[in-house]
């Protein structure tokens, strides 16, 4: 079928809109037309080649949308369901048969191949057999249908606003998931995040949801520091302005309990560790560039501390996304405080609102209604 999706051509250029066409369904195969996508920084990193997919793609791995038709074999979702697309996992493998399938063997040729995982495209340029890489995160989802496995397809339920319930799939269960699936504290326990964006506070307001009494927010930015005091962080911290680690031992005397790394930076993933009280955990959510080194005292480690690396927050999407909707439904996981929405058209400037950081959660909104919900544009100070 004909489509139109937004082509990463090159390394770094902007998105066009091509008229492209999408295979049918395969037997295992759903076809949604897509409502609204988040944009991610994964998307960034990948159309400037931080990591190498190759190109010309089609991005995008937040979507959401209404099944259109279904392979044979599908039986977990039907046509009319809404729909929340999320990350790729083989099904079969020991991580994923043990529960975890965000470890999954194959998840990095799945995400990042541009092809599915037989290595056959989805997508090619209308009336010719040039190929576009596509399958990203076996989903490819800045378009206005995509097609994804039935793994990675998680009904929602039809009362929640479709167009707003793209990022569950990626970055919000990322943050809220390393809270709720990983560290899993306790209440009145300790937690600081280091990085305020959209996994970052949705980490925060996950720490609210699950009764941690101190909930401390690190960042430069003080728009976003305050929004994070809105939404659950009992403290906040601007590193600009103060050492991050005697401010943490000013609020928090013995050592924190938990701490949380969304910023890839090593210097402030070893703050995040030395910050800890023995048998505390860091979780590392943050994604930097391939090779980076971090150095840690072994010392310091020895007294059962632990770094543990989280991949989407630990989620089983099926159980877990339908569970944020759920919260957010009732007003306890307000995550719609961090979005502000765009027309399909306006992808470059979410990617440019997104890169200067006035705004947390760009969403892509395909055509229809206009939501109600748009945070407002930060400044940047």
């Amino acid at each position: 079928m004909q489509i139109t999706a937004a082509v990463t051509a090159t390394k770094g250029a902007r998105w066009i809109m091509e008229e492209l066409e999408l295979d049918d369904p395969r037997a295992d195969e759903v076809l949604i037309r897509i409502i609204a996508t988040g944009m991610c920084q994964t998307d960034l990193h990948v159309r400037d080649q931080h990591y190498p997919v190759p190109l010309p793609l089609v991005l995008g791995h937040e979507g959401a949308g209404i099944v259109e038709r279904i392979g044979g074999a599908v039986l977990k979702v039907q046509a009319g369901d809404h729909v929340v697309l999320t990350f790729p996992s083989c099904g079969h493998c020991e991580n994923c048969a043990g529960g975890a399938p965000s470890y999954c063997f194959h998840a990095y040729e799945a995400s990042f191949g541009g092809r599915r995982l037989d290595g056959s495209s989805t997508l090619r340029r209308h009336g010719t057999q040039a190929h576009v890489h596509a399958a990203f995160f076996q989903q490819s989802s800045f378009a206005t249908y995509a097609l994804a496995g039935e793994r990675n397809v998680v009904k929602v339920r039809k009362d929640a606003p479709l167009e707003l319930l793209g990022p569950l799939g990626c970055g919000i269960q990322t943050g809220a998931g390393a809270v709720i699936n990983t560290l899993r504290p306790s209440a009145g326990s300790s937690i600081a995040v280091f990085g305020t964006g959209a996994v970052g506070i949705s980490a925060l307001m996950a720490a609210k949801v699950v009764g941690c009494t101190t909930i401390i927010a690190i960042d430069v930015n003080e728009e976003r520091l305050a929004l994070a005091r809105e939404l659950g962080a009992t403290h906040v911290i601007n590193s600009k302005h103060a050492d991050t680690a005697g401010a943490l031992k000013s609020l928090v005397a013995a050592g924190l309990d938990y701490s949380l790394d969304t910023t890839g930076r090593p210097e402030l993933l070893r703050v995040a560790v030395e910050a800890l009280k023995p048998l505390g955990v860091c979780g590392l959510i943050g994604g930097a560039p391939a090779g980076t080194d971090v150095s840690l005292d072994m010392t310091n480690l020895l007294f059962g501390r632990t770094v543990r690396g989280i991949v989407q927050g630990d989620s089983v999407p099926d159980v877990f996304i339908p569970k944020l909707v759920d919260l957010f439904m009732a007003g306890r996981f307000p995550f719609d405080r961090l979005v502000r929405f765009y027309g399909f058209d306006s992808i470059n400037d979410a990617a440019e609102d997104t890169r200067s950081g006035v705004t947390i959660k760009p969403i892509l909104r395909m055509s229809g209604s206009i939501a109600q919900i748009d945070a407002p544009r930060l400044e940047i100070r």
